[in-house]
């Protein structure tokens, strides 16, 4: 099956040529680049949150193979859903899902659900795939959306994720990238999204998904893909991960300059 891509034309630019020259401003390439077993990235449309995803992209050996992990904004689907085979498709071309770690993860973690439907309309994978196939036009991918883990499933699915990633590597020697697909804090005033979205982030670099999901709750903080982020640290810690780093962070309001109503984009690489 062809994934479609739905938001091309919303989110992003539709058309190949504008969307390599928007590309080309959005990712900013810095050296040393880091060999990053995971990384937290916003999905907003790229006019808001471009610049901070086009960082972290640029801050990052380029991976052969990346899990995108996003949240479910549509409701439709498994509440953790594997899309099982096939191609996502964006204005750049076809992405593969690589079909050996694929069943790997199936192997691991046999009782995630192979379902398409959860990825029909969902655009926070979507948006990862033209900064993927900038980084490397060759890049094939896993596509995991959550709408919901409990707590005591994220140490079970992030330790197969790694166990699966291990013998992935050892049979291939390719590159793998968690992408852990989240925006933050949804419109709060400005200084509001900070506060918040600055404890989260604390969670983050410090590797703890559970302080994480504690601080989500308990300060009511709209982070919609907290599960993500959660699972891509259990996975990351498992695959040897010691440091993250907070790469960038701003917010709607300083581009459409009303801060009484913001959403908070990070970027972060786990390592």
């Amino acid at each position: 099956m062809i994934r479609e891509a739905v938001v091309a034309g919303y989110f992003y630019p539709g058309k190949r040529e504008v969307l390599l020259s928007t590309l080309r401003e959005l990712i900013v390439f810095d050296e040393p680049k880091k060999e990053a077993l995971g990384i937290v990235v916003p999905h907003a449309g790229y006019m808001y949150s471009g610049k901070v995803a086009g960082k972290v992209y640029g801050k990052i050996l380029p991976p052969d193979v990346a899990i995108i992990m996003g949240p479910n904004h549509t409701g439709l689907g498994e509440e953790i859903a594997l899309f099982p085979e096939g191609s996502f498709l964006s204005p750049l071309g076809e992405v593969p899902i690589n079909s050996e770690l694929l069943s790997l993860i199936l192997h691991e973690v046999p009782w995630i659900s192979k379902d398409k439907m959860a990825h029909l309309k969902e655009h926070s994978l979507e948006v990862q795939l033209p900064f993927l196939q900038y980084i490397n036009p060759k890049v094939e991918i896993i596509a995991l959306s959550i709408r919901s883990i409990k707590y005591e499933e994220l140490e079970k699915v992030g330790s197969g994720l790694a166990k699966a990633v291990k013998r992935f590597k050892e049979m291939s020697n390719k590159r793998v990238l968690f992408v852990a697909s989240s925006d933050f804090s949804h419109y709060e005033t400005q200084p509001v999204a900070i506060e918040k979205d600055n404890q989260a982030i604390r969670e983050i670099l410090n590797l703890s998904e559970k302080g994480l999901l504690e601080r989500v709750f308990k300060e009511r903080i709209s982070m919609c893909g907290v599960y993500p982020v959660a699972l891509c640290l259990v996975a990351c810690k498992h695959l040897g991960a010691k440091e993250a780093m907070l790469i960038d962070y701003k917010t709607s309001g300083e581009v459409t300059q009303d801060y009484h109503s913001v959403v908070g984009y990070g970027g972060i690489v786990i390592f």
